[in-house]
């Protein structure tokens, strides 16, 4: 069984019969008093964040999770289709289990499916995907690229705000952590 002290960021404790993912972890020596491990953890299946502080050495168990290449291949009504890309076989996700991915996923795409006992946890995306324009008010006369911005829906259907001089048809990248606008993409 292993402690607190191998802790690492990705690790997946379960703690309460719940699987929690640790975003962050701090080691914390007092001057005075016991040391401990600081960690922010998310649970697995609903998302919620919480700071858990646990006892330096204190046993805790860690579960497996392997990281899989899938493709994306189609959305089946609520569901999500995916296949494997080392043995071609097909995986279906409730689109709970897909979560927010859906906004940033185009078909053919490559993601990371983490599975626990073969049962599939969450989808991990790359940092940015490239996305294309298809609806945005157009510019005004005099916007500028240092000016304000608008709102713009991007191929997946997700609302974006980007700056007033962007067109329809314009490929922009957008940060899959929190659906930010980070620049326009030539091709």
């Amino acid at each position: 069984m292993a402690t607190t002290n191998d802790i690492k960021n990705g690790s997946v404790l379960n703690l309460d019969g719940q699987l929690w993912a640790v975003i962050e972890f701090q080691h914390v020596k007092p001057g005075k008093g016991g040391a401990f491990v600081r960690t922010k953890c998310k649970n697995v299946m609903t998302g919620k964040v919480v700071d858990r502080t646990f006892n330096a050495g204190t046993k805790i168990d860690f579960e497996t999770v392997d990281r899989r290449d899938y493709q994306y291949l189609y959305q089946d009504g609520e569901n999500f289709v995916f296949m494997n890309l080392d043995d071609y076989d097909q995986i279906t996700l409730t689109g709970a289990a897909v979560g927010d991915a859906k906004n940033y996923m185009l078909e053919n795409q490559n993601v990371q499916i983490a599975m626990n006992n073969e049962n599939p946890l969450y989808i991990e995306l790359p940092a940015s995907v490239v996305l294309e324009i298809t609806y945005t008010e157009p510019g005004l006369q005099g916007d500028r690229s240092t000016g304000g911005t608008k709102s713009a829906t991007v191929e997946t259907g997700l609302e974006i705000q980007v700056p007033l001089f962007l067109e329809q048809g314009t490929k922009v990248k957008v940060d899959t952590r929190d659906g930010s606008y980070l620049g326009r993409v030539n091709e």
